[in-house]
């Protein structure tokens, strides 16, 4: 990517892109999550608000089956009332009505009960009422199967799932059956109870239907009631088998939602098709992502006309440039605004004008030796060429017998070399100390051999470890400077040891040490916002290292006043 056009634009268009496209994507995630719970909330809900009316329901059907034992007429005397063995075998009654008007009172109690049926235990007879008067098929009527699942317990409400009621001439509805046994509770008491009758209640399966109002289902949709024997008593798509139960509500395209039915033992399962039910959400996710299509293609075009506007006055100046490189010094460029491209626009233009008085007024060759002087001049200032000049100074101090001073610019040589390579980060332990007792030795000439440089160093540390270069100078400076001076002699130490899986670094003096106010605002300036402070090199350090090894590493500072201060300095070590 040589062109600045090409780099302009992509730098545009990542940082527009790569935000929006975060943001859409964290915002869409979210929004569908949100939506996802929620609908899915609201969906149990609903399904458990309809278990509980299909339970209210069943009760309601089995309330009805108790009026064999409730009901009650005045002037019927308290001993037939009682006798129900007596009332359903001699006088065909049951609580003192006739059993054809009871089953008919029943029949027409619920707009659901189709049919209704009483077989009487004595003689096996069958008494019946059906809501349009068809003509009852009695030989295909399951009643002694029916009789057999009841015989365990003959005192219990019975339920047989959904079939057709076929033993009804013409008729193929749908219903479930209701049983419950008539037992005579006036005689002695047994341990088998004396049935004297049962009766069944044929109920149609659309009173289920009923319920399904209560939820916004889907053509594929299914909601199904089911015992704990996995008899299907309802369901809206039709018959099913146990198998396909099973692997439907298996099947990860489909959420399914179950709640208990305590009278049948059974479960309400509702399977919904999670595409139809997020349809909604997936359209909006498509809305979304179509306007982050538009929105990115405006972001590109518009990051690229921005950059090639942008790019465009630096191209002529570098077209204008190639053309003053070839010779042609008589052209200038229009100057059309006032920021940075068009001041830089106008020192170009007042350079080519200055060149082109020079070139005026002195001859070729003197440019040529102008120009050649420059790149002498130019080479003197490099870095090796002022070691070597100090070099050369120390060696002269040498010759004049000047150790002192010899010693003191062969630490200068040896600190310049130190800083002025910026091509590392990072050094050995022991390169960073040879740079401290370099400085520190020309400390102590300047101030007369008033301070000492003292380090220990445990025996279990590797002087090849990797820690921030330039990070122990700034503090032994602030050490001397602000501890030491106003003393006559003074010590600062340096100790370095592990402490777990760091490399601890202890810098500490015997100079006038800080009381608490100014402690407390040294700490403050390291680990609040950047502000002016006169520990610049503290924070400076501090923030170094916190940058290269993280928030857990850093410095800090404890002080006494006349007693001395001492900086803890922390590094990770490698490995």
């Amino acid at each position: 990517m040589k062109s600045i056009f090409v780099k302009f634009s992509a730098s545009f268009m990542l940082v527009g892109l790569i935000p929006l496209f975060a943001l859409s994507f964290f915002s869409v995630q979210i929004f569908s999550g949100y939506v996802e719970r929620y609908t899915t909330s609201n969906l149990q809900q609903m399904v458990l608000y309809m278990s509980y009316n299909l339970n209210s329901a069943f009760q309601q059907y089995n309330d009805i089956s108790k009026l064999m034992y409730n009901v009650r007429y005045e002037g019927v005397s308290e001993d037939i009332n009682r006798n129900q063995t007596f009332n359903v075998n001699e006088l065909e009654q049951i609580n003192a009505t006739p059993i054809d008007s009871f089953l008919k009172t029943i029949v027409f109690s619920d707009n659901y009960i189709t049919g209704a049926y009483f077989v009487r235990a004595a003689d096996g007879r069958i008494y019946y009422q059906e809501r349009e008067n068809r003509g009852l098929r009695s030989e295909l009527l399951p009643v002694q199967e029916w009789k057999d699942k009841m015989s365990t317990q003959p005192a219990k409400v019975a339920i047989f799932p959904k079939h057709q009621d076929s033993y009804f001439t013409g008729s193929k509805r749908e219903v479930f059956t209701l049983a419950r046994n008539l037992i005579d509770t006036s005689g002695v008491l047994t341990r088998e109870p004396k049935v004297v009758g049962t009766l069944f209640l044929d109920i149609d399966t659309a009173v289920f239907r009923q319920f399904l109002n209560e939820l916004y289902l889907g053509e594929q949709d299914e909601v199904l009631l089911i015992d704990d024997e996995h008899h299907i008593y309802f369901s809206n798509q039709g018959n099913r088998t146990k198998d396909e139960i099973l692997a439907g509500s298996k099947d990860h395209e489909l959420l399914v939602l179950r709640e208990d039915i305590p009278f049948v033992n059974g479960q309400l399962i509702a399977m919904i098709h999670r595409a139809g039910l997020f349809e909604q959400l997936f359209s909006a996710r498509a809305t979304v992502y179509i306007a982050i299509l538009i929105c990115s293609v405006a972001l590109i075009v518009m990051g690229a006309w921005f950059s090639r506007r942008l790019a465009a006055p630096i191209r002529k100046l570098i077209q204008q440039m190639a053309v003053v490189e070839s010779g042609r010094l008589d052209s200038m460029l229009p100057v059309n605004s006032n920021d940075e491209i068009g001041r830089l626009t106008q020192g170009f233009n007042r350079m080519v004008e200055r060149l082109r008085v020079h070139i005026d007024e002195a001859y070729v060759a003197q440019i040529k030796q102008k120009q050649t002087e420059l790149n002498a001049l130019k080479s003197q200032i490099r870095p090796h060429y002022l070691y070597n000049t100090l070099e050369v100074i120390r060696m002269n101090a040498v010759d004049k017998e000047a150790e002192e001073v010899a010693d003191m610019i062969h630490s200068l040589s040896n600190q310049l070399k130190y800083v002025i390579d910026y091509g590392e980060e990072r050094v050995s332990l022991r390169r960073e100390l040879e740079h401290l007792h370099d400085y520190f030795y020309i400390i102590s000439v300047r101030y007369d051999n008033r301070y000492v440089l003292r380090c220990d160093i445990a025996p279990d540390v590797d002087m090849d470890l990797p820690i921030l270069k330039l990070c122990l100078q700034p503090i032994v400076e602030n050490a001397v400077q602000h501890g030491l001076r106003q003393q006559k002699k003074g010590t600062v130490g340096v100790t370095v040891e592990k402490q777990g899986k760091d490399l601890a670094i202890t810098i500490y003096d015997d100079g006038a040490g800080m009381d608490r106010e100014t402690l407390a605002r040294i700490n403050e300036t390291l680990y609040g916002p950047s502000a002016p402070s006169k520990s610049v090199g503290l924070k400076n350090v501090h923030e170094r290292i916190r940058s290269m090894y993280g928030e857990n590493y850093g410095l800090s500072v404890s002080s006494q006043k006349d007693i001395g201060t001492s900086v803890l300095l922390c590094f990770p070590i490698p490995g």
